[in-house]
């Protein structure tokens, strides 16, 4: 790559250079041409003022060339009919043609001087004519030099061209040769930095170049480096969870299981011959059935809360005989524990489906009744918060201690294994809750003291376009 980009900034380089120096030559020749041409009307007018018409004309041009110490010039005096008078180079003018038709003389008669160069016709070769209309004498006066072309300046500046052309040559390819390298190092520099994308925890170390593009590939590497890492700790975070979950279900369903295979072997075994314990028997198995089809509802759930696969149906709910239902299964429950239950309940709707809304509910409302104290109180608020529902559930139970607030949404996370058994459950219901407010892009916020109670908030966006 060092030579690629050498080889491409010399070319670059060189045809910079070259097209400079062209149009170096042809700025200086054309700058060396006006000088000429100036020059040359400036002896003109010399030889207008000098020229003297009572004696003979051809002595005093053909005199010319060496009173200006050019040897090579030429001088021409015309009538303004084009009659050539006299001419330093020619001897006998009658043998001169009109020159009415010449440029330079039409366009000095017009506009007192002009300029042309093109081929002479008596001498054979590129000649620069520079004119001068006398107004005194009423002639034109013509000067005229050997011209070349812009091959002459080349040939004059050629030296200094060919000088210059090396300097800069060298100074290229020393920035080149600079340049090449400021490029290919640092690109080395973060290509060794890349591979280190092949361990597990790389740690980047990329200086600032000078280019600002290079700085943004070691900027969008090292982000991506820590995308990866982020994703595949969300990964293994999964994994875990995954497993934990599977672990957690499997025993959860285990356990009734064990509990109804042992029931079934007692009866089996003739032992139990009490009608009164066969049926008490038959309560127990049932029951646990009825816990084994709660928990399966609940995965299931949750699976579809997730994966948003299942096909639900949204219609406008009304929150308040929804909530009455709710309250009215726990009514049970409530009087058994001597709960009271307090509704402050505005007469609010909401786009959503029936039966997530009913499942947000039982789970906030059933935790707050299961996990108070006899005689406790479960203070219930509903109201409309611009575009959200907010839902307020608090209790005065045992409260959370502050370490296993931020664990309890995680499936069958239990804060005190020994009371959940007692007071049943799947220890799903705070995970659905999390994941029913999650889907409809909601939030949900908990503040718990250990003695005093917990309160749980929730947001959820009362319309189909917040959603």
């Amino acid at each position: 790559m060092k030579k690629a980009v050498f080889r491409k900034c010399m070319i670059v380089l060189a045809v910079a250079l070259l097209l400079s120096s062209a149009i170096s030559c042809f700025m200086i020749s054309q700058i060396l041409l006006d000088n000429t041409e100036e020059h040359m009307q400036y002896v003109l007018n010399i030889l207008d003022a000098s020229l003297d018409m009572e004696r003979d004309l051809e002595e005093q041009v053909a005199a010319l060339p060496h009173t200006i110490n050019n040897e090579k010039a030429r001088f021409t005096i015309i009538g303004l009919d084009g009659t050539v008078y006299a001419d330093s180079e020619v001897e006998n003018i009658s043998e001169m043609y009109d020159h009415s038709d010449r440029s330079e003389v039409q366009e000095a008669i017009k506009n007192g001087g002009g300029v042309s160069v093109r081929k002479s016709d008596t001498l054979g070769i590129s000649m620069l004519y520079v004119t001068y209309y006398s107004e005194k004498n009423q002639l034109v006066l013509r000067v005229a030099v050997p011209f070349i072309g812009i091959s002459v300046y080349v040939k004059l500046l050629f030296p200094s061209i060919a000088v210059s052309l090396l300097i800069s040559t060298l100074v290229a390819i020393s920035l080149a040769a600079r340049f090449a390298k400021t490029v290919s190092l640092p690109l080395k520099e973060i290509s060794r930095e890349m591979q280190k994308l092949q361990e597990k925890s790389p740690e980047f170390n990329f200086k600032q170049y000078p280019y600002s593009e290079l700085n943004i590939i070691a900027e969008t590497t090292a982000a991506m480096s820590e995308e990866i890492q982020s994703a595949i700790q969300k990964l293994e975070k999964e994994r875990t969870i995954r497993q934990e979950f599977f672990s957690n279900a499997s025993h959860e369903l285990k356990t009734p299981l064990t509990s109804i295979r042992g029931y079934i072997e007692l009866m089996e075994s003739g032992i139990v011959t009490n009608e009164a314990q066969k049926e008490e028997f038959f309560q127990r198995i049932k029951k646990e059935t009825k816990n084994m089809t709660h928990l399966i509802n609940d995965i299931l759930m949750i699976s579809r809360l997730e994966t948003k696969e299942a096909e639900v149906v949204f219609a406008e709910v009304r929150m308040y005989p929804l909530l009455q239902d709710v309250l009215a299964s726990f009514e049970t429950m409530t009087e058994e524990m001597d709960i009271t239950i307090e509704v402050d309940c505005q007469p609010i709707s909401i786009y959503a489906n029936l039966q997530q809304m009913q499942e947000l509910l039982n789970n906030l409302i059933g935790n707050a009744i299961k996990y108070n104290r006899p005689g406790g109180c479960v203070m219930i608020k509903m109201r409309q918060q611009q575009d959200n529902c907010y839902i307020s559930v608090s209790d005065t139970g045992v409260g959370i201690p502050q370490e296993d607030l931020g664990r309890i949404f995680e499936r069958f996370y239990r804060v005190d294994k020994g009371r959940n058994k007692k007071v049943g459950g799947t220890g799903l219901g705070l995970s659905i809750v999390k994941h029913i407010v999650q889907y409809y892009n909601g939030q949900i916020e908990v503040r718990s003291k250990v003695g005093i109670g917990t309160v749980f908030e929730v947001w959820i966006p009362m319309n189909e376009a917040s959603q």
